[in-house]
């Protein structure tokens, strides 16, 4: 574990979803921090909130890890709903959420608590038809998270 991801007032999951370690800690806690706020604010349509929720923890991890896959991969996610529903720009959704689909590969199904099973499958079918996005929501530890005021200053502090 890395010293500087390491934060014990993190709270553990429901179930036991991948990064969650058999000594009943996080590998990386402050990725689970970042990934439940950044899903909170997707949920509520703050896509740029969001986006902001993980390119910050992002940074924390080199090239090539899954960490870091994962983290990029959900960056694109909130920039192509960003590009949709603000923007109306599907080009740039398309593009981006093939990206997202590219580092999703070999990222296991249910990371740090995100159904990424349910999220490669709707960003696949917004390819075809962006309308797939309207009313959907990423599902965390098995649940549909909404944003509360401690999300929006936790993405705040990254402006």
């Amino acid at each position: 574990m890395d010293e500087h991801t390491r934060d014990p007032s993190v709270d553990p999951p429901r179930g036991d979803p991948t990064g969650w370690r058999d000594d009943g800690q996080w590998e990386h806690a402050t990725l689970r921090r970042a990934t439940e706020h950044g899903v909170r604010l997707f949920n509520s349509g703050e896509f740029h909130e969001s986006h902001d929720c993980f390119e910050h923890e992002w940074y924390n991890y080199g090239r090539g890890s899954t960490e870091s896959k994962f983290l990029h991969g959900m960056v694109q996610v909130a920039a192509g709903a960003y590009k949709h529903f603000d923007f109306e720009d599907d080009d740039g959704m398309r593009s981006l959420f093939r990206t997202a689909l590219q580092y999703f590969q070999g990222v296991p199904n249910d990371f740090y608590g995100v159904d990424l099973l349910d999220v490669r499958t709707t960003l696949t079918n917004a390819l075809n038809d962006p309308a797939a996005l309207h009313g959907w929501q990423i599902r965390f530890d098995g649940r549909y998270l909404e944003a509360r005021a401690v999300d929006v200053e936790y993405a705040e502090a990254f402006d």
